[in-house]
C-alpha cells in the first residue's frame, strides 16, 4: 500500500481476525505478513507483482523459485490464488511476458503439488471492457481481446477463474446523468436496466454479467469471475462521502453473502475482495487516499459486518 503511517503487518492481521474478515489481497509478497497469516484462516490472493513477470517469464526455474520463496515457504498460509500481474495493459511493457509468466507459475503450483488448492490468474479491470451496455453486450476491446484471450482459454482449460477489478463508483462519477447514484450504491428500489429477459436493480450486478458476456465471447465459456477489488472513496471526489462509502460497502458485503448470484448467473456465488483495508496517504489524486475501511490507526471509519 502506498502509505507512511500503516500499522506493522502482524497487527493488520490480528485486525482481519478481530473483524472476522475472511479474505486479504497481498499485492507483493511480504515475509511479515505471510508469517503473520501463517495459522490463520484468512484465504490468501497474493500477486506476482508487474515487475516480475519478465523474470518468471523468462524460464520455469525461475517461476518455481519465486513459488518456493512465496508460497512453499510458507506452507501453513491458506493461498487461494495467485494474480500474476494486476492491471496489465496492452501498452505496458510487461504485456508481452504476461501469458508466459502465468504459464510458468502455473507449472510450479503443480509440481509443488497445490493444483487442488491454488488456481493461478490474473487480475484485470473494468477498463478492458469495450461495449458494456446492456450487459449481454459486453465485449472486450480489440487490444485486450489480443492480450486476455489466450490468457482466457488457458483459465477455462484449467477451471481458474478470471480476477477482474470492479468500481461502480467510476462507471457513476463518469457518466452520473445515465448512472444514477442510487444504482450504483445498491438503493434503487426497481429495475433500472432491463436486457431482454433479465432485470437488473443495481450496477455491481450489470458489471459483473458485462464481463461474463465478454468472456463468453472471448471463448471463455462459462469461467467463473473472482471480483478481486470494489470500494467507494470516502472523501475527495464527487459523490464521495463515508455516508455513500458505507452504504456501498455494507450492501456489497450483505449483497455477495446472501449468495444469490447475478440475473445472468442465478445461484452462482459471487467472491469479493473490498478495496481496501486503509486509507493511502501518498496516493494521487486526492480521492485516491480515501478508500479505506480503517484509519491507519486501526479506528473504523463506519461499522461493517463481514458475516
Amino acid at each position: 500500500m502506498m502509505a507512511d503511517n500503516l500499522p506493522p503487518k502482524p497487527e493488520v492481521i490480528a485486525l482481519f481476525q478481530q473483524k472476522n474478515i475472511q479474505r486479504m489481497r497481498l499485492y507483493s509478497p511480504s515475509t511479515d505478513a505471510l508469517q503473520a497469516l501463517g495459522g490463520t484462516h484468512i484465504k490468501l490472493l497474493l500477486d506476482v507483482p508487474k515487475e516480475d513477470l519478465e523474470h518468471v517469464a523468462a524460464s520455469e526455474g525461475n517461476a518455481a523459485q519465486w513459488v518456493q520463496d512465496n508460497v512453499r515457504k510458507y506452507s501453513n498460509v491458506n493461498f487461494q490464488y495467485i494474480a500474476v500481474g494486476n492491471n496489465v495493459k496492452p501498452s505496458d511493457s510487461s504485456a508481452q511476458f504476461l501469458f508466459p509468466a502465468i504459464q510458468n507459475i502455473h507449472k510450479a503450483i503443480v509440481e509443488a503439488g497445490l493444483r487442488n488448492q491454488i488456481k493461478v490468474s490474473t487480475a484485470t479491470f473494468f477498463g478492458a471492457i469495450d461495449a458494456s451496455y446492456p450487459p449481454s453486450a459486453g465485449t472486450f476491446r480489440s487490444e485486450y481481446q489480443q492480450l486476455l484471450g489466450p490468457v482466457i482459454n488457458f483459465l477455462r482449460d484449467h477451471q481458474a477463474p478470471l480476477l477482474i477489478n470492479l468500481y461502480p463508483y467510476f462507471a457513476h462519477v463518469g457518466n452520473p446523468g445515465h448512472v444514477p447514484l442510487d444504482y450504483a450504491l445498491f438503493t434503487s428500489r426497481s429495475t433500472v436496466v432491463t436486457d431482454g429477459s433479465l432485470e437488473y436493480q443495481n450496477l455491481f450486478d450489470a458489471m459483473v454479467d458485462t464481463v461474463y458476456s465478454a468472456v463468453e465471447k472471448a471463448g471463455g465459456g462459462v469461467l467463473d469471475i473472482v471480483v478481486s477489488e470494489s470500494g467507494w472513496p470516502s472523501n475527495g471526489g464527487d459523490a464521495t462521502s463515508v455516508e455513500n462509502a458505507m452504504t456501498y460497502l455494507r450492501n456489497l458485503v450483505q449483497h455477495v453473502n446472501q449468495g444469490q448470484g447475478t440475473p445472468k448467473r442465478p445461484g452462482k456465488r459471487i467472491e469479493a475482495y473490498l478495496f481496501a483495508m486503509f486509507d493511502e496517504n501518498d496516493k494521487d489524486p486526492e480521492y485516491e487516499k480515501h478508500w479505506g475501511l480503517f484509519f491507519p490507526n486501526k479506528q473504523e471509519k463506519y461499522s461493517i459486518s463481514f458475516k
